[in-house]
């Protein structure tokens, strides 16, 4: 289980992300209203775990249909960072705008260590269509990382004497890229895992 970090911890982390950035988003480079991007799925969250990002890249990421494919020529430059967490979204955005052509010759160009590799397909980018492992709702609606649900009933939390309550909305869901019964969320400040058949898009 994971704490949610305090607004103590968020406060540190948005300083260490600024130093670390000279102050500018790490993907396209803009000076404008940044923010703490943590890199999905959330396991250790922090520093490793995350990027400064302004709010048209974060936007865009969140919302694909938002997606604007020369905004991100930027990559060319960020996709070279020596911290895993900018690779990791480089990566993917490029995947996910590789028909625009371009992008296919600097993915072709990324080298990425083992484990950040596996890192950044964990959401399922860079996969075909027909190899995805699709999430649905109670209703058989498709769940995308970053949708929010809300449990249709009471769940006891393994490993712990907490329950989630039916009507609980869960924000920012990460699916498990291996199981398509699985997603992840937080509930109370605890990082969990739900069973997909137990809730609902909103």
């Amino acid at each position: 289980m994971l704490s949610l970090p305090s607004n103590l911890n968020i406060m540190g982390l948005l300083e260490d992300l600024q130093n670390r950035s000279g102050n500018t988003c790490e993907l396209c480079g803009s000076t404008e209203n940044l923010q703490v991007y943590e890199v999905p799925p959330v396991s250790t969250g922090g520093m490793d775990g995350s990027l400064l990002g302004c709010s048209i890249c974060i936007g865009q990421l969140e919302d694909p249909d938002t997606i604007d494919s020369n905004h991100w020529r930027c990559l060319n430059d960020s996709m070279w960072s020596e911290h895993d967490a900018v690779k990791v979204v480089a990566w993917r955005m490029l995947n996910r705008l590789k028909s625009e052509g371009w992008p296919q010759d600097l993915l072709d160009m990324m080298y990425l260590e083992n484990e950040t590799l596996e890192w950044a397909k964990a959401t399922g980018e860079g996969e075909e269509e027909s190899e995805k492992i699709i999430h649905r709702d109670v209703n058989g609606n498709i769940l995308e990382n970053g949708d929010s649900v809300v449990l249709v009933k009471d769940l006891k939390v393994k490993g712990s004497s907490m329950v989630a309550k039916q009507g609980t909305a869960v924000r920012r869901i990460s699916l498990d890229h291996e199981n398509a019964e699985y997603i992840e969320g937080k509930v109370d400040g605890q990082q969990i895992v739900i069973i997909t058949k137990y809730v609902k898009k909103i």
